[in-house]
């Protein structure tokens, strides 16, 4: 899409409503139909990995495919990448694994 393309006010809102009425009804499966029965085993521990997928989810594309450098790989992103999920990863921690990505980001402004 180039920047001359634009979306209309009705695509927009029609996708926001849609987007909106999609993630309530995933919550109102959980809440509203199972939320006073007990859960299986098996599903809880799926659950408890489902904050930790969302960072890497959001991260990703950003750090492969910036549009900022034109789709083009950005080596110092990549290596805050992988310091952040060596450092995750070594800790099981998500500040240390945060801030050692932040400090490679931040690498290259300080020795310039």
């Amino acid at each position: 899409m180039t920047p001359e393309q634009h979306f209309s006010d009705a695509v927009l809102w029609t996708v926001i409503i849609g987007l909106a009425l999609g993630s309530f009804g995933l919550r109102f499966l959980f809440l509203g139909f199972v939320g006073d029965r007990p859960l299986p085993r098996w599903m809880l521990r799926l659950l408890r990995y489902t904050a930790v997928t969302i960072l890497p989810a959001l991260v990703t594309p950003l750090v492969i495919w910036p549009q900022s450098n034109d789709g083009q790989t950005d080596p110092v992103k990549l290596c805050a990448a992988l310091a952040t999920l060596a450092v995750g990863y070594l800790t099981r921690s998500v500040l240390p694994a945060v801030f050692a990505g932040a400090a490679v980001l931040l690498l290259p402004a300080l020795l310039a």
